[in-house]
């Protein structure tokens, strides 16, 4: 392949929806843009299209998510990269909206289209009854089971923009920011700050995904991928922001029985170790490449106010915030932490 500007790199394991992935991102790219598929210990299936622009890495055993993004990052002569998940649909010429932003914010950046929830299909029954992908396949009419119809379209009305997280700390939506004159104003430009990312879509240049070590492998395969990759811009002088200009739309998977789970067992003991880790480097204040610590980055987002449905705080109150700053100082450790308190 010749030199792309952009390089669209998808870990993949055991992914069903992989080939409208693909098919979808080469029908609306617009620009010198390749796209690399690793293939992580199983081969597609349904088959990838060939295609001059596709590059496909194979590995006979599984490295895990987080080996493969960076095997496939490291093949690249792209300058930048876009990590993204193997069940999306993007918007025609993201790539070029994508890249024309960054020539307006510099380099020192990690960017997110702003993101839709995707419909990929409905259950289809031979009596005449359908309902949404996430309902499972069983028949709740005369109990057969269903087959798949596909829609492949961003659902209408989901739109998000801004991302946060808990003092646990747990990926949230964050958005009650929308409603801050700051945002706001930032919209107005079409580029608006968040405070965190969801994992599944995000722009850089290959130099800040290998200097960064984006996806460390101490982590595990996977877990706080959009907290890691956030604060590690923010707290070494970056930004991380979303581009309303375009966007991506994402399937978020069940594990429901019969549907569309996840590709690799999800270990709560390894996806606790990763949250460790990121609490370890990040709420620890042991991150050798910060310039600024966590604290620095929750007072610029405050309030940070999320409430569960059963009306328990989890945000950011100023009782978490001085309590993060005594383990800043030293006087306290993260171990001690839980959910914006010290136990112990």
């Amino acid at each position: 392949m010749s030199a792309k500007d952009l390089a669209i790199i998808i870990p993949s394991r055991n992914e069903e929806f992989l080939k409208n992935t693909v098919e979808d991102l080469l029908k609306n790219k617009r620009g010198k843009t390749e796209i690399i598929v690793g293939l992580d210990g199983q081969w597609s299936n349904p088959s990838l299209i060939q295609h001059p622009d596709v590059c496909v890495i194979y590995v006979p055993e599984s490295v895990g998510q987080r080996a493969m993004s960076n095997m496939c990052a490291r093949l690249t002569k792209a300058k930048y990269i876009m990590k993204l998940d193997a069940h999306c649909s993007v918007d025609e010429g993201f790539d070029v909206k994508m890249l024309e932003a960054f020539k307006k914010t510099g380099d020192n950046v990690v960017m997110a289209p702003l993101m839709r929830n995707l419909h990929v299909f409905n259950w289809l029954c031979k009596c005449g009854f359908t309902h949404y992908q996430d309902k499972g396949s069983l028949c709740p009419e005369c109990k057969s089971e269903m087959t798949k119809e596909m829609v492949w379209e961003p659902r209408k009305g989901t739109r998000n923009y801004a991302y946060c997280f808990d003092t646990d700390p747990h990926f949230q939506y964050h958005s009650a920011h929308r409603n801050t004159d700051k945002f706001k104003k930032e919209a107005k430009t079409g580029l608006t700050e968040s405070m965190s990312l969801q994992g599944s879509c995000f722009v850089m240049t290959k130099e800040n995904y290998l200097g960064l070590n984006i996806d460390d492998e101490a982590m595990g395969s996977w877990g706080s991928q959009g907290l890691t990759v956030a604060c590690k811009f923010w707290l070494s002088g970056g930004r991380v922001l979303t581009n309303h200009k375009t966007w991506y739309a994402h399937c978020f998977r069940t594990k429901q029985a019969n549907g569309f789970g996840f590709p690799y067992p999800q270990s709560g003991k390894q996806i606790d170790g990763a949250k460790k880790m990121a609490k370890d480097l990040f709420f620890g204040n042991k991150w050798d490449k910060a310039i600024h610590p966590l604290s620095w980055l929750i007072e610029r987002f405050m309030p940070i106010s999320i409430m569960t449905k059963d009306g328990k705080q989890i945000g950011w109150t100023q009782e978490a915030l001085d309590n993060l700053k005594m383990i800043e100082r030293g006087e306290k450790t993260a171990d001690q932490w839980q959910m914006g308190k010290f136990v112990g």
